[in-house]
């Protein structure tokens, strides 16, 4: 049996032990982790894999096949910048249902692995923008994602980085606030994945404090609403831009008061009652009915 020909069947299998550590249930996401090449994103080999509470060790060789595991790859190891936890990333796509034709904004493409496979979901009659704050990052994901006619990488602020409206915003990295950006640019039924984390929420986090120190939300728009729903812990590397002392100190001090839970909307105003607010910034509040 040819290289070419194994791969195939072990990124099949990954494909469901993926889906299945995430009890995702989902034919097209299941597709797109079997054919979306992750060596393709991550550099000549052999890589540095990060194993759930270990350090980076290294695959024996270059050989493709050690890649194909529920675990994270070091991108950039020094700044414990990774390839994120497939598992997680499954899960978290699932919850943001990107349809085919659909416009997906891609914050913290990295390298572009996971952006290939959003790319993959909403074909070619759809559309991907992945905005990269790191210049060399960028440039990477940029050269990788050149075979993908549906996808563009912008170097830049993704807090920032105007775009035109989208269907889903998908961020990679941990705000302690919404921008102001992105609740703007999502069109109307459109899904923003956003994980708020603390300044406990990244690195080599114990279990046992791994949901009181980060969060992934999923807001939908219905028009000038926003509905809100908690769909998983999280610890994550920091999103530039997304964060400041004041927000970080609110948002700490509401994961300590614990309810994250049971958040059900996203208000941008200030005219709501403290005792419905999880969590209160400048002009927004995210609240429990």
């Amino acid at each position: 049996m040819d290289t070419q020909a194994e791969l195939r069947i072990v990124r099949a299998a990954y494909a469901k032990q993926v889906l299945a550590a995430a009890s995702v249930d989902d034919a097209r996401l299941a597709q797109a982790f079997a054919v979306i090449p992750r060596e393709d994103f991550l550099g000549p080999g052999p890589w540095l894999v990060r194993r759930w509470l270990r350090d980076y060790v290294s695959t024996p060789d270059a050989d493709p096949v050690y890649l194909y595991t529920d675990d994270l790859v070091a991108l950039v190891p020094e700044r414990r910048v990774n390839n994120g936890q497939p598992s997680l990333h499954a899960h978290l796509i699932h919850q943001a249902l990107p349809a085919v034709g659909g416009h997906v904004v891609h914050v913290g493409t990295g390298t572009g692995y996971y952006t290939a496979i959003l790319a993959h979901l909403v074909g070619p009659s759809g559309r991907v923008t992945g905005i990269e704050y790191d210049g060399s990052l960028a440039a990477r994901a940029r050269a990788s994602l050149a075979p993908y006619a549906n996808v563009a990488v912008i170097e830049g602020d993704g807090t920032q980085v105007p775009f035109d409206a989208a269907d889903v915003i998908y961020v990679n990295a941990g705000c302690t606030q919404p921008a102001a950006r992105w609740l703007d640019g999502l069109a109307d039924g459109g899904r923003l994945i956003m994980p708020m984390t603390s300044d406990q929420g990244f690195g080599g986090i114990a279990p046992e404090r791994l949901a009181s120190a980060g969060a992934v939300f999923r807001i939908e728009r219905r028009a000038a609403n926003y509905l809100a729903q908690w769909i998983s812990p999280v610890a994550i590397f920091p999103c530039a831009g997304g964060r400041d002392e004041a927000s970080e100190r609110a948002l700490a001090e509401a994961f300590a008061r614990g309810g994250w839970q049971k958040v059900t909307r996203l208000y941008r105003d200030q005219d709501v009652p403290d005792e419905r607010c999880w969590l209160r910034g400048s002009e927004w509040c995210l609240a429990y009915h």
